[in-house]
């Protein structure tokens, strides 16, 4: 049987332990990043089904719950002052996408923006709105994604990850006719 040095034992030992050290776990709050979304992509297209809103608030009323403090706290709405108001400008400027949805002339992306699909049928005045408007709603949202990130403690290398789940609820929420693209780049016409 082979003995091995002490010198190569010590160096073997500090290598594995040096590896373990430098070795990152990332957390990644997914559940809390898929409520959020979900919560604000709802507010800021305002969710036409009112009966699932209604439903939801009455189940709300009837129900107990024997859920911990300290996961209650979990739960809590992610919200700053910085995100209200991200979260008002994109309100405010919905009314003004829906008819570029509705032509066709912008769609959901997979990765959390809207994007200019055409530009037919649209006046050099119309074309010009268009432009202005989804760099506004994509900066809007850009900053979101990155507030959201601070506000959960993720760090910014996560920011696409929390884009894709925003991504997932805009294109759940968006209105039959609209064009989305799916996880393979493909758009297609919501169904």
């Amino acid at each position: 049987m082979r003995k091995f040095s002490p010198v190569f034992t010590i160096f073997v030992f500090l290598f594995v332990w040096t590896y373990a050290c430098v070795t990152i776990n990332i957390y990644f709050p997914e559940a809390a990043v898929q409520k959020t979304a979900e919560e604000i992509v709802d507010e800021v297209r305002e969710s036409k089904d009112e009966g699932k809103k209604k439903k939801e608030m009455d189940i709300g009323q009837t129900s107990f719950s024997l859920i911990p403090a300290a996961y209650a706290q979990e739960e809590e709405r992610v919200s700053t002052p910085k995100i209200r108001a991200l979260k008002q400008s994109l309100k405010d400027k919905e009314p003004l996408l829906r008819p570029f949805f509705d032509q066709g002339n912008i769609g959901e992306s997979n990765d959390g923006f809207i994007q200019i699909r055409s530009e037919d049928k649209l006046s050099l005045k119309g074309k010009a709105d268009l432009r202005r408007l989804a760099k506004d709603v994509n900066g809007d949202r850009e900053s979101l994604y990155a507030e959201v990130a601070g506000a959960l403690n993720i760090e910014e290398s996560q920011i696409p990850r929390i884009q894709k789940i925003f991504a997932k609820s805009w294109i759940e929420n968006s209105s039959l006719g609209w064009w989305v693209q799916n996880d393979d780049g493909e758009w297609i016409r919501k169904q």
